[in-house]
């Protein structure tokens, strides 16, 4: 089967979170081939089909586990009956470079990440106990959040360094020819409207990197997938989702400190981005706080630790 030119995927992370969890179904927008400037932790959680990384092509089935590096092409296809949905396939975890030598300045011992990352970007796929173990863990992730996760990422990448059960995909003298996204001015841009999420300004941007505007809109679009006012909303919608998991603004107050000019806009932007309404996204959190509370699964043996404690309200 042969594949086209991968599309780049324009990952827009929680500024507040040192790395981005999300699960998802397939078919997906999301589920297509591609490639990013980001490591990827890829764990398709059912179904059966073909495994493209590289230039590899080979089998996946349920529980098949791969640490995908930066830039590197990958797609998993699975078997479908025709109009088939198979919900929360994917359950994927992106950390950027940038994220590890900033962890490797403070904590020399993520030092050791070195060899595994590096062999990452041939793709490393796990298995046996150690692909069943390390899914466990990152399946535990979804259900906590702050310093819980960053702890089980640790004891994730710690199991994967130390795994004797994995192999390299991509061929040795496999070397593709990706610039698409990788434009530096595109990354200061990105920057620039990260830190601007009030009143990015694409006049703004384009001047910043030197373009007029219809030059660096028409750049923009290539290099991300998206265009400049559709990458400004996934910025605002990230940082909502961040005020929302705290109980310290209103629906209303995190509507204007995101950049948005009504609550109707806000509601109506945050369901198209997220499938549901702000107040539901809050209301989920707060449940997934009360199952922590209720006794967090041990991700080795998939039980939960009795506790006292009851969900929140």
């Amino acid at each position: 089967m042969a594949l086209a030119d991968p599309d780049f995927e324009l990952i827009v992370g929680d500024p507040d979170a040192s790395f981005r969890w999300h699960r998802h179904d397939y078919p997906n927008a999301l589920a297509r081939w591609n490639y990013h400037p980001e490591y990827e932790i890829h764990l398709i959680a059912e179904t059966a089909g073909k495994l493209f990384v590289g230039d590899h092509i080979g089998a996946f089935g349920p529980g098949n586990l791969v640490l995908v590096g930066p830039h590197l092409p990958h797609h998993w296809v699975s078997d479908l009956a025709p109009g088939q949905t198979i919900a929360g396939r994917d359950v994927v975890l992106q950390f950027s470079e940038a994220f590890v030598e900033d962890a490797r300045r403070v904590f020399p011992e993520f030092g050791k990440l070195a060899p595994l990352l590096e062999d990452s970007r041939r793709g490393v796929e796990f298995f046996g106990d150690d692909a069943r173990q390390c899914a466990e863990i990152l399946m535990g992730m979804g259900e906590c959040a702050g310093l819980s996760r960053v702890a089980l990422f640790i004891r994730l990448i710690e199991r994967m360094v130390a795994s004797k059960q994995r192999r390299q995909l991509a061929s040795e003298t496999y070397s593709p020819d990706l610039i698409v996204g990788g434009d530096a001015r595109i990354g200061a841009a990105i920057e620039y409207m990260f830190a601007n999420v009030h009143d990015a300004r694409m006049a703004t941007a384009a001047a910043m990197v030197g373009m007029n505007e219809s030059t660096f809109s028409r750049h923009f679009k290539r290099m991300t997938g998206v265009n400049f006012v559709d990458c400004v909303r996934r910025i605002r919608i990230a940082k909502a989702c961040t005020l929302l998991e705290t109980d310290g603004l209103g629906i209303t107050e995190i509507c204007f400190e995101c950049g948005f000019q009504n609550i109707s806009n806000f509601n109506r932007t945050f369901r198209r981005e997220k499938q549901m309404t702000p107040r539901e996204y809050r209301a989920s959190v707060r449940m997934r706080a009360g199952r922590i509370e209720a006794g967090p699964r041990d991700p080795a043996s998939g039980r939960r630790s009795p506790q006292s404690s009851s969900p929140r309200p």
